[in-house]
């Protein structure tokens, strides 16, 4: 049965014939979904194509996003970052975006995940790099630095999946029909629609986006590509990773970006027991003015700590 229902599976009931993101200007120069795929290249997997952004020339980032996002969520940082001197790689997970969305439950561990990353990397020709992620990117991330302790040099920690204290997520799911049942229901389009309006409203402290914003994050989950999302809402939300054993072996310089109005992914409750874990430098913790989805509206303000910490 389902443990906790709340906004992100009720939202279709308040929302229904809700017209979205009409009012919203759409601003100048703003990229489309599809010009945003038409720059994503292909990189094959055991399970499928992963697409990705490799963008610029210089000391490697990675920009890793969450759920029930992708590599578009890193939209306006890109630039930025490749102005910065460096060479931004922004891949979509199996399961998310542009990339492939095989049917399967396993295959959307937090191992398997970690495997195809350091795939890709090693397919690229890419040793080392700094290491941005997002909401459970971290605990991809955590995973990867398990399988591949030396292979990033600077992590950057943007409203991440850490510890359970800061935890709190809008949904949990048994697996089973009734959880099934939601992830389909995300496949029409008026139900999708208000999945993102109570994400964005949730995640925002003041939702702004427009309708090109919305086709980003809308148009995977009308493909179908929702069993990525299975596997998080059922396994991970209910059994959170324990991951101590990694930080105190970890020896990479860490900076904080962090929305401190989020009421998902809270800093205050889990603070000192990260800060300590991870050996974070006072002067590498940045928190903003902002709930979850920073790169959406602190884009320039995040590109820019990013920087200034890898230089």
């Amino acid at each position: 049965m389902i443990k906790k229902l709340s906004l992100l599976f009720l939202v279709g009931v308040f929302f229904v014939g809700c017209k979205p993101y009409q009012s919203t200007k759409i601003r100048k120069g703003q990229i489309t979904y599809s010009e945003f795929r038409a720059q994503q290249q292909s990189f094959p997997v055991k399970n499928g194509l992963i697409k990705y952004i490799d963008k610029g020339n210089g000391p490697v980032i990675l920009l890793l996003h969450g759920i029930p996002t992708s590599g578009w969520l890193y939209r306006k940082m890109i630039d930025p970052l490749v102005a910065g001197g460096f060479r931004v790689i922004v891949p979509d997970m199996l399961g998310y975006g542009s990339s492939d969305a095989p049917e399967g439950y396993k295959i959307y561990s937090e191992k398997e995940h970690a495997k195809r990353i350091l795939e890709l990397m090693d397919g690229l020709g890419i040793e080392y790099w700094s290491h941005v992620m997002h909401d459970v990117g971290g605990i991809w991330t955590w995973e990867l630095i398990k399988q591949a302790p030396k292979r990033i040099e600077e992590l950057i920690v943007l409203n991440t999946l850490i510890y359970e204290e800061g935890f709190y997520p809008p949904i949990r799911f048994s697996p089973g029909p009734a959880a099934k049942a939601a992830m389909w229901s995300y496949r029409n389009g008026v139900t999708t629609n208000a999945l993102l309006k109570g994400l964005f409203k949730e995640g925002l402290k003041e939702n702004k986006l427009n309708e090109l914003d919305i086709e980003g994050y809308k148009t995977p989950l009308l493909e179908g590509k929702t069993d990525a999302m299975y596997y998080f809402f059922t396994r991970t939300c209910n059994y959170f990773p324990d991951y101590s054993l990694i930080f105190e072996n970890m020896d990479i310089p860490v900076a904080v970006i962090w929305g401190i109005h989020d009421t998902m992914l809270q800093w205050t409750p889990q603070q000192s027991k990260v800060v300590n874990a991870l050996k974070i430098e006072e002067g590498d913790i940045h928190l903003i003015d902002e709930k979850h989805f920073i790169q959406e509206t602190k884009a320039e303000e995040v590109a820019y700590r990013i920087l200034e910490f890898l230089k």
